[in-house]
């Protein structure tokens, strides 16, 4: 049987896997003062917990009558809930690649 795209038994038939993101340059190097990924993750999570801290403060300034703006409110509300959506998949799909690595035996 014959190899027709040279991939079996050769190491020039696929390119070496390269690091992706913000850290990795072209020529396959990684940039030492590009943010770490613990560093972008945590950097979202405080923003988020922004977000939820001002559509709390928000809430309760309208239930006190300080507020007379329920769109903005709402609006408000909205942005935190759906930041924070968004945050949950990002968790999700790194729960999910860590159980795929731990299931790679060695």
């Amino acid at each position: 049987m014959s190899d027709p795209l040279g991939l079996i038994g050769s190491t020039g038939g696929m390119p070496p896997i390269r690091p992706v993101g913000p850290g990795a340059a072209p020529g396959g190097k990684i940039d030492p003062s590009a943010p770490s990924f613990k560093d972008l993750l945590m950097q979202n999570i405080q923003e988020v917990n922004d977000l939820q801290v001002d559509a709390d403060a928000a809430v309760e300034d309208l239930t006190a009558g300080k507020r007379a703006d329920p769109e903005t409110v709402l609006l408000a509300t909205q942005k935190a809930d759906m930041a924070f959506q968004m945050l949950l998949q990002v968790r999700n799909k790194v729960v999910d690649a860590y159980d795929e690595l731990k299931q790679i035996r060695v």
